[in-house]
């Protein structure tokens, strides 16, 4: 079986298609540590070497579900790839809420996607009961500030995009 082909550098200019040298490339490397720490926040988040007790098919399969809610379709598609490489078809089927996947991909992650939506769309509703219902999955505490980084990340790269794409358009790549 072929190994899948290394991520991108910086996943945000490959999904946009930022070539490197034009005016768009160039106006992102005026903040490299900006660059730097938006990718390593991404590496760190979703294909860190040491997973702890989310593992690397639970963290994509959250930020599919959030990318999705969040209406992102290329992000999306990035995720449900990575997904693809380190999860199962039934996951996949349950980051995307299609109808009767719940159960095929198991409690644990019905869980972890429901506090993802929680999260993502309503996250002043989340509190200690939530939190209290991670931990009774036997996620420690540094999984759940994993889980809840990555859910909010995930939005931080809409908006990215969003506004790349916007200064893409007002300045030609």
């Amino acid at each position: 079986m072929s190994q899948p082909p290394p991520e991108p550098v910086d996943l945000l200019e490959d999904i946009l298609g930022i070539a490197p040298g034009s005016r768009l490339a160039a106006l992102r490397r005026r903040r490299p540590e900006a660059l730097r720490h938006s990718q390593g926040a991404y590496e760190e988040l979703l294909r860190p070497a040491d997973p702890g007790g989310i593992s690397h098919a639970e963290r994509a399969a959250l930020a599919l579900r959030v990318a999705l809610r969040e209406g992102e379709a290329a992000l999306a598609a990035r995720y449900r790839a990575l997904l693809g490489r380190a999860g199962t078809r039934a996951e996949t089927e349950a980051a995307e809420d299609l109808p009767g996947s719940g159960e095929a991909a198991g409690e644990r992650l019905a869980a972890l996607l429901h506090h993802a939506d929680l999260v993502a769309l309503r996250p002043g509703a989340c509190g200690q009961a939530d939190i209290d219902r991670l931990a009774a999955l036997g996620l420690s505490p540094r999984d759940i500030v994993a889980v809840t980084q990555l859910v909010a990340f995930v939005p931080y790269q809409v908006r990215l995009l969003a506004g790349l794409r916007a200064m893409a358009q007002e300045n030609p790549a």
